[in-house]
């Protein structure tokens, strides 16, 4: 069952999966800084596992955060094992709770895409290697270092939480800005 709260659709305990719709760009709340999670409840765990179910329903998605589904606070989840350039050196699927960055290193140009700008792709410099802080969602504090494509899909939902999309870290739109052909 579906209800409405603070004007988002929200799914009642009962239904097994919730896949939210992805808000798109220009909607202002992907623009806008996110709130810290002052308390885990079963509020933001349920976010927490629609998030799940709306990356694993996403054509290609190795991450969620929560403005791209209409909710303002810190929180996102990374699961780079099932994709080709992160299959061989992740740690699972991350729910992340107030993740924050603590260290960076090295620096790398990959294609980026993201469900919230459906139509393009572009080319990002991103840190190699960080180390990342953050809580789950049974209160627990985890804090370990992330390399290569995981460090990448890291950084770019940490952005979402931070009102930033990957079209604000291509260095040019005229030559790093490329129409998306399609999802895989």
């Amino acid at each position: 069952m579906w209800r409405f709260r603070c004007g988002l659709l929200h799914r009642s305990r009962s239904d097994d999966m919730a896949v939210r719709n992805i808000v798109t760009y220009p909607n202002q709340i992907l623009k806008t800084p996110c709130q810290v999670v002052e308390q885990i409840d079963d509020w933001v765990r349920q976010l927490v596992d629609d998030l799940v179910d709306t990356m694993h329903a996403g054509p290609g998605s190795v991450g969620v955060a929560s403005p791209q589904i209409g909710v303002s606070l810190r929180v996102c989840v990374i699961d780079v094992s099932k994709n080709r350039h992160g299959k061989d050196n992740n740690h699972g699927l991350l729910l992340m709770i107030n993740p924050e960055i603590l260290a960076r290193s090295g620096a790398a140009v990959m294609r980026e895409g993201c469900m919230s700008v459906p139509d393009y792709t572009g080319d990002v410099e991103r840190s190699t290697e960080l180390t990342l802080r953050f809580t789950e969602p049974d209160g627990t504090v985890r804090e370990f270092e992330a390399s290569g494509f995981e460090a990448v899909a890291i950084q770019h939902e940490l952005d979402h939480l931070d009102g930033l999309l990957f079209l604000d870290r291509i260095a040019s739109l005229k030559t790093g800005l490329f129409r998306r052909k399609s999802y895989k």
